[in-house]
């Protein structure tokens, strides 16, 4: 049965594991010997000034011939402690920094009427997607070999194919600490802080 805005942010605030905003992380750009070469904020601040977030392509671990823009549909305390996974298993994810704690959060419903949707979490070899330009929507997921799982699912993720432009008035930001807030008021034009629906610092929801 179908709800009505109010009666599905309702049920949303019931529940702990679900959430009405879609969260994009980004990071640090490194160069070739692993130093920052732009910092995380920097980027950020790029991305809300361009009021645009630029998709991934095959090295940003999405499929097929398209790009997509990747967003996590989890509450903030679980965005925190995906940020502390990939901190924590640098190494057992083959040393690539995928995201880190900064980004924006947007509106679900927002991000869906611009051609966002859960990806479809399956094994690539059941060649259950048959169409090219569909694989950017398809995250491996394999459970059958105990020493070989594949399961991203703590993600809860979201893609949009292509870029992805957004009004700067719908987004919330993310930042890691107390430091990088101070660091990103003193850098960030006035404007974007006055447009922005507000700023969330990640550790203090984790710690």
């Amino acid at each position: 049965m179908p709800y009505t805005q109010t009666e599905w942010k309702n049920r949303h605030q019931s529940r702990s594991d679900m959430s009405v905003f879609l969260t994009h992380l980004t990071r640090s750009v490194f160069d070739k010997d692993g130093n920052i070469a732009v910092p995380a904020v920097d980027i950020l601040i790029k991305i809300l000034t361009e009021e645009k977030l630029i998709g991934s392509n095959n090295a940003g671990f999405i499929s097929g011939h398209e790009k997509a823009v990747c967003f996590q549909d989890v509450p903030l305390y679980g965005v925190s402690q995906n940020v502390r996974h990939e901190e924590l298993n640098k190494t057992k994810l083959g040393n690539k920094v995928r995201y880190q704690g900064y980004g924006i959060a947007l509106p679900k419903p927002y991000v869906f009427k611009r051609g966002g949707r859960p990806v479809i979490y399956e094994q690539k070899s059941l060649g259950i997607i048959n169409y090219p330009d569909d694989l950017w929507r398809v995250v491996t997921y394999d459970l059958s070999d105990k020493n070989n799982i594949i399961d991203w699912t703590h993600e809860r993720e979201w893609r949009v194919k292509g870029d992805f432009t957004f009004d700067i008035k719908s987004a919330y930001v993310i930042l890691p600490n107390q430091k990088i807030y101070k660091e990103f008021v003193k850098k960030v034009p006035k404007q974007i802080l006055e447009d922005i629906r507000g700023i969330t610092i990640l550790n203090s929801i984790l710690y």
